[in-house]
């Protein structure tokens, strides 16, 4: 795709800085406040007792490793679409967009009937008690049998970001979390005048709540936004050529979150050896984890959509440039975050539990975790950067051979000299540092060959 001749100034250090940061700060939002909703749902569900909160937990442990290879599918969408609105073509961009729609609901159809018809199966892998398995069920036949709404407000909230809109998703998850706690409160319980549908009422609150989230981004969509309207000329017809291009950049993000969360999964199995106290300090160190984060994925976001809009501009440095000031941000935020692990390492923990075995077990390991928050912040970033060039594959296989070996090494490190979750976690601080390195030279190579 040439460049066109209107094409815009290149940008100046300070306006670039400001494109990061404001592309990354609403993606750090909302993906706190998608944490914090669940924070919320558990409390909720956890007034009905603990065989509520253990039907609840196992089909949720079940959703976040589908969710997490969904919503890397939307990978595709916002690339293509930045790479589009970087080469000044709105018609594309548009179009993109509206196939991406499309596509989503058609794929997601089979997905909803075999999730639907194979929920009872799929619970019945953890050897629940009776009562447990019954609500787990419950709840994911619901979620799955709506997923039609999960995945086309993912594909929706993917292509406003590759427009360079990452404000609108943000304020759109931040409404429907509000009216979620409202109607989770209300059918968990039988509240204002609705029915008490005991746990599964959770699930239904969560796509009602979404279904208003996607109403409102197809209505922003359709308007439009940077130069992406689905509501202009254009066929609703399926194209397979487009989902073809979606999927080769989504298929590939989509198996690396696969991949990454079977690994961390397995990972749990070899904690789980250690013993109940290890175990759930583990898990807590997880919920500090996913904070920590944060930062990390909104600049990674950020790099996406940027280099995405540089190679459709054919101005690939200026998305070097864009992933270098997203870097920066990133280890600087991740590495201060870490400073806080490590030197309140005991404290933190207590935020999560009053168990002081729990804290005892967990102190040490969290404190190795700090120690990798750079390196992961430069993965995180680069590895953003290269989807935004539409190569998916290099993170794929960094990302997934990378992160096996850091559980066999765990394992391997465990069953030798012992030392508990600080062996556990040493062994993603030995790996990190490769692949926080391998993601650099392969986005610098990318930039050097100009894309």
């Amino acid at each position: 795709m040439g460049a066109t001749a209107d094409a815009p100034a290149p940008l100046d250090a300070a306006t670039l800085r400001r494109r990061v940061f404001g592309l990354a700060w609403p993606v750090i939002g909302e993906n706190f406040l998608e944490t914090l909703l669940g924070i919320i749902d558990t409390l909720l569900v956890a007034g009905l007792g603990a065989v509520a909160i253990a039907g609840v937990g196992s089909a949720l442990q079940v959703m976040f490793f589908l969710i997490s290879a969904l919503s890397a599918l939307a990978v595709g969408s916002a690339v293509l679409v930045a790479q589009a609105i970087g080469a000044r073509d709105p018609l594309r961009a548009g179009n993109l967009a509206r196939q991406s729609l499309i596509w989503s609901v058609l794929l997601s159809i089979p997905l909803a009937i075999g999730g639907y018809l194979l929920s009872g199966p799929v619970i019945s892998i953890f050897g629940l008690e009776p009562a447990v398995a019954r609500i787990g069920v419950q709840y994911m036949q619901v979620t799955m049998g709506t997923v039609v709404v999960l995945v086309a407000l993912f594909i929706g909230g993917g292509v406003l970001r590759g427009a360079g809109d990452s404000r609108t998703p943000m304020l759109v998850t931040a409404l429907a979390n509000v009216v979620n706690v409202g109607l989770a409160y209300s059918l968990i319980y039988g509240h204002f005048g609705l029915p008490a549908l005991g746990p599964v009422g959770s699930a239904w609150a969560t796509f009602l709540a979404r279904a208003l989230a996607l109403l409102l981004l197809v209505g922003v969509l359709w308007r439009g936004r940077n130069g992406v309207s689905i509501g202009g000329h254009g066929s609703w017809l399926p194209d397979l050529k487009v989902a073809r291009q979606v999927l080769q950049i989504g298929v590939p993000a989509a198996l690396e979150q696969v991949l990454v969360s079977g690994a961390f999964l397995a990972l749990s199995m070899v904690v789980a050896r250690l013993g109940t106290e290890m175990l759930a300090a583990h898990r807590v160190t997880f919920n500090a984890l996913s904070l920590s984060f944060l930062p990390g994925i909104g600049f990674g976001i950020a790099a996406t959509a940027l280099v995405g809009q540089s190679v459709g501009a054919q101005r690939i440095g200026e998305g070097g440039a864009a992933a270098r000031v997203a870097t920066i941000w990133a280890v600087a935020w991740m590495s201060a975050i870490a400073a806080l692990l490590f030197i309140f390492a005991p404290q933190v923990l207590h935020l999560f539990t009053s168990d002081q075995a729990v804290v005892s077990a967990g102190a040490s390991g969290l404190r190795i975790v700090a120690l990798a928050q750079p390196f992961w912040a430069v993965m995180f970033v680069q590895s953003g950067a290269l989807r935004g060039a539409g190569n998916t594959q290099f993170p794929l296989m960094v990302s997934g051979v990378g992160i096996w070996l850091a559980v066999g090494l765990a394992f391997a490190l465990i069953e030798t000299i012992g030392g508990g979750l600080a062996s556990v976690w040493a062994a993603f601080l030995i790996v990190s540092p490769a692949m926080a390195l391998l993601m650099w030279r392969r986005f610098r190579r990318t930039v050097a060959a100009g894309g």
